[in-house]
C-alpha cells in the first residue's frame, strides 16, 4: 500500500478494518482474509482507489460486492471519494487466502 504521510496510512488502516466487515456470501470469511483486495491506494486529496477481484467472474455477487465495498470505504468521514476497480489478472486462486481465512475453512 502506498503512502506519503502517516494520515493516509492511518486512513489505510481504517478503509482495511471496513473491508474486514465485507464479507463473501458463498464463503464464511470477509473479502480482506479471503484475498480478493490486490491494493488500496490512498492520496493526499483522501481519495481511495482499490483494486480488487472475485473468487469466480460470474459471482453472483459481482454487481453487488464492489458497489457495497465502494459505499462502506465512502462512508469513512475522511474519505473524498472511493472507487473500485475490478481486476481478474491475475485470477484469484486459494492461494490468495491468509492463514486465518484458511483455518476458519479448515484448509490448514
Amino acid at each position: 500500500m502506498e503512502s506519503n504521510t502517516p494520515d493516509t496510512a492511518a486512513l489505510g488502516e481504517k478503509i482495511v478494518g471496513i473491508l474486514k466487515t465485507i464479507y463473501d456470501p458463498e464463503i464464511p470469511v470477509d473479502i480482506y482474509e479471503l484475498g480478493l483486495i490486490y491494493d488500496v491506494f490512498v492520496n493526499e486529496a483522501n481519495e481511495v482507489k482499490i483494486l480488487m477481484t472475485l473468487t469466480t467472474p460470474n459471482c453472483p455477487v459481482a454487481e453487488s460486492l464492489p458497489m457495497e465495498v465502494e459505499e462502506k470505504v465512502k462512508s469513512l468521514d475522511e474519505v473524498s471519494t472511493a472507487e473500485v476497480e475490478i481486476t481478474f489478472d491475475p485470477p484469484w486462486t486459494q492461494d490468495l487466502m491468509s492463514e486465518e481465512a484458511k483455518l476458519e475453512l479448515g484448509m490448514l
